[in-house]
């Protein structure tokens, strides 16, 4: 069963998925929607976490532990307003979505679901990103399907951007 939103979103919103699954742009788009504030995630890794990835070294849940705090902090400050904070994460473990949410109600995320096959074509194109296609496998491998969490809505990906941001402003309407 689809969870049931509210046609307006809540007050934080985490878009998550692997790498190359569109989190920043779909984040972007909603937040601009909803006239929301975005923040992409990877501006909160510390220095050490993007050298690794520049390296193609996987992050452990130890490098990834600051990052989260980093992140949970921001969802802890973010105003309450009429407008959503819209993350982009990729918020792979259950562990860490529920560290994120910390048992409220108000944060909700959205998983960006697409095939091994697609990712890896779209993130094969990337230029000037510290996260390099060898490690896709590890956060396929990472990945905790959260399918059927609460204050989770599931999108598939192999449409356009703009199918994509239609297919959750229709499913987030939804009563």
């Amino acid at each position: 069963m689809p969870p049931t939103t509210s046609p307006t979103p809540p007050r934080v919103v985490i878009v998550m998925g692997v790498s190359g699954s569109g989190k920043s742009v779909i984040a972007q788009r909603l937040a601009g929607v909803w006239h929301g504030q975005f923040h992409d995630a990877d501006t909160f890794h510390p220095a050490a976490n993007v050298a690794k990835m520049s390296r193609a070294i996987p992050l452990t849940d130890e490098d990834r532990q600051p990052w989260l705090a980093r992140m949970r902090e921001e969802i802890i400050r973010s105003p309450e307003t009429a407008s959503p904070h819209v993350l982009a994460c990729s918020a792979l473990k259950r562990a860490y979505r529920g560290f994120l949410r910390d048992n409220r109600s108000d944060v909700w995320f959205i998983y960006l679901n697409g095939s091994f096959e697609l990712i890896h074509d779209r993130i094969s194109t990337r230029q000037d990103h510290f996260m390099k296609p060898d490690l896709l496998r590890s956060q396929f491998a990472t990945l905790e399907d959260p399918t059927g969490e609460p204050n989770t809505l599931v999108v598939a990906i192999d449409g356009t951007v703009e199918e994509i941001t239609e297919t959750i402003l229709r499913k987030w309407t939804v009563s």
